[in-house]
């Protein structure tokens, strides 16, 4: 069998930064084994899978494999296959994308980039004392969304960018998503996200983790737009907005592969 193939910088203003993803079209589902093995082969952060959809809600069905399991939610792979489908199709404005686990996600063109509609995922405050002391760092304020997601405040940039996780405790955590975030000089906040659980010891820029930040810093900034960037060796910047249920991402996507996947 021949997949088409395209890796895909996202939140990337030019090649080799941001967070690169496998878009990857199908005519229908394979089952998981092939996916998860399809992602382990891809080595990426994430593997995204499209497939036309059979209802009237979406375009197409989607779904996101890292190299070790399938993800509830992967905002750079949602935008790097907005991007995948919207530059096949230069009349189409938006793309709709159908989820198992969070609804329907909607890419559209944004000047020169994309504007990407996530759930608003809203952490609420609890004590993460063994996922602190996993992080290494010294915690303002802790706090946890149920789909697995750890927010740890911390007191500024410099704090964020020196956090020095034990990546063997946080692995044993389970499927969890670190985000460690502080307001920022460099932008409004500055966050790194750490995921070994899921085989990727740091995620250069996420897209769901913005989805449960987003929430809570316009509470504490006082306002619902402002801009982020994730501290990552690649880095990568993203504008957020909250609107009501939904976290607005904008940022750009640079298609740096093109090919074919060949399935034996």
């Amino acid at each position: 069998m021949r997949i088409p193939f395209a890796q895909i910088d996202a939140f990337a203003d030019a090649a080799f930064t941001g967070n690169p993803a496998a878009v990857m079209p199908l005519s229908q589902w394979l089952d998981d084994a092939t996916l998860q093995k399809i992602a382990q082969e891809n080595n990426l952060s994430e593997t995204a899978f499209i497939v036309p959809a059979t209802s009237g809600a979406a375009d197409f069905d989607l779904r996101w494999f890292t190299p070790a399991a399938e993800v509830a939610l992967c905002g750079h792979a949602t935008l790097a296959s907005g991007h995948f489908v919207l530059s096949a199709d230069t009349t189409r404005e938006t793309v709709r994308f159908a989820t198992r686990q969070a609804g329907v996600l909607e890419v559209g063109r944004r000047g020169a980039g994309y504007e990407m509609a996530l759930p608003a995922w809203r952490p609420t405050p609890k004590p993460l004392d063994t996922i602190v002391a996993a992080l290494g760092v010294e915690a303002r304020e802790t706090l946890w969304h149920d789909k697995g997601y750890a927010l740890v405040i911390v007191d500024d940039e410099a704090a964020v960018r020196a956090a020095a996780p034990d990546g063997r405790a946080v692995k044993a955590l389970g499927p969890y998503v670190l985000i460690v975030a502080a307001r920022g000089e460099t932008a409004d906040i500055v966050s790194r996200v750490f995921t070994d659980y899921f085989d990727i010891s740091e995620d250069p820029v996420t897209g769901s983790a913005h989805a449960v930040m987003v929430p809570y810093w316009a509470e504490v900034l006082e306002r619902d737009k402002f801009s982020a960037y994730q501290a990552s060796a690649r880095g990568g910047r993203v504008g957020c907005r909250l609107d009501g249920e939904r976290v607005m991402l904008t940022g750009s996507c640079v298609t740096v592969i093109e090919g074919t996947f060949l399935l034996p």
